[in-house]
């Protein structure tokens, strides 16, 4: 265990938390050279590095990697990241490891909002964005309001989460056979959550919305850390915890909308990475910075088999629910060993 100082702070770093940080900041790295690499026009990892450093002498080269294909996978990191982030936010607040955005519907409500934006407003990006946050924030205002009962418990909101999941996905299917066969078809393949078409100035938009609220939830993590020691002591020791949960899950909540204007409603993600940095780093607690790492490998690699390894392309979506059902019957198997 490490504890630098910074300022006039001791800041706890564990070694092997430290080394699956950077081991995912690696893997990260190499799936990010072989989505440049990859495609119809392949690149050479060296001619990879090369375009992204500006040194390239094939204008062919520099066009594909940076302009075609670097927004995609940008994408892919930083979505993913965000959804690991949020993940990690939720199952702290609810202490239940399957609490996640796509699970309590809050992906679906950011989609119902994105898609009522389109069929009602326009199509442009800041429309979008604005639907988005709007349908996400009146989800968890609903998921709030049924789940409440004198305080917040994890199951009855995992509970309440997945009802109001099932009514808003019928809601946006209703909603699609409404609209043009065209905007419907586009809507359909957005919706299973995929990348295809992703432009730089949506990914800089949607990660520089994000970007204070990514700040917002570090900063909520001395106070995390004290709820679980548990409300009465977390009190006495200066935390408000019914304070600190409505913020992590607003923080969470515009998070999930943000992620969600780039790449669709994408399952497993922000339900996996949390547990997963968590088996792999062996902590006590959730830490947002390994599951954001975590999530941003989960995606590329997923987009990386979405697009390359199957044999047709599909939305990136279709792979992580495939393999977020495989993981919860995994975590089932596991809870049923270790009960028995």
């Amino acid at each position: 265990m490490l504890s630098p100082r910074v300022g006039g702070l001791h800041v706890v770093l564990r070694l092997r938390s430290v080394v699956v940080g950077i081991a995912a900041l690696v893997v990260a790295a190499v799936l990010l050279v072989v989505a440049l690499g990859a495609g119809t026009f392949p690149v050479a990892p060296g001619d990879v590095v090369a375009a992204l450093a500006g040194a390239s002498d094939d204008a062919l080269v520099q066009t594909v990697v940076r302009e075609w294909r670097l927004p995609r996978a940008l994408a892919a990191l930083g979505v993913g990241a965000i959804l690991g982030i949020a993940g990690a936010l939720f199952q702290t607040v609810t202490r239940n490891p399957l609490a996640s955005p796509d699970i309590l519907g809050l992906s679906s409500g950011a989609f119902t909002g994105m898609l009522a934006a389109l069929v009602l407003v326009s199509s442009s990006w800041p429309v979008l964005v604005g639907g988005s946050l709007i349908g996400a924030l009146a989800t968890a205002v609903a998921i709030w309001a049924l789940a409440w009962r004198g305080g917040l418990q994890g199951f009855r909101l995992i509970v309440v989460g997945i009802g109001v999941s099932a009514m808003l996905a019928s809601l946006n299917t209703w909603m699609l056979l409404q609209i043009e066969l065209e905007t419907a078809m586009f809507a359909s393949a957005w919706g299973a959550g995929s990348l295809n078409g992703v432009t730089a100035p949506a990914v800089a938009g949607a990660l520089a919305c994000a970007a204070p609220f990514v700040v917002a939830s570090f900063a909520l993590v001395p106070r995390l850390r004290q709820l679980e020691l548990g409300d009465d002591l977390a009190a006495a020791t200066g935390a408000r915890p019914h304070l600190v949960r409505t913020l992590a899950l607003l923080v969470g909540v515009v998070l999930v909308a943000a992620a969600t204007t780039v790449g669709g409603p994408i399952a497993f993600v922000a339900l996996a990475a949390p547990q997963v940095a968590r088996l792999i780093a062996r902590t006590p607690h959730l830490s947002l910075g390994l599951s954001a790492l975590v999530g941003a490998v989960l995606l590329i690699a997923s987009d990386l088999i979405a697009q390359h390894l199957l044999p047709a392309p599909l939305p990136v979506g279709v792979v992580t629910v495939s393999l977020g059902g495989a993981y919860l019957v995994l975590m089932i198997v596991l809870e049923v060993r270790r009960r028995a």
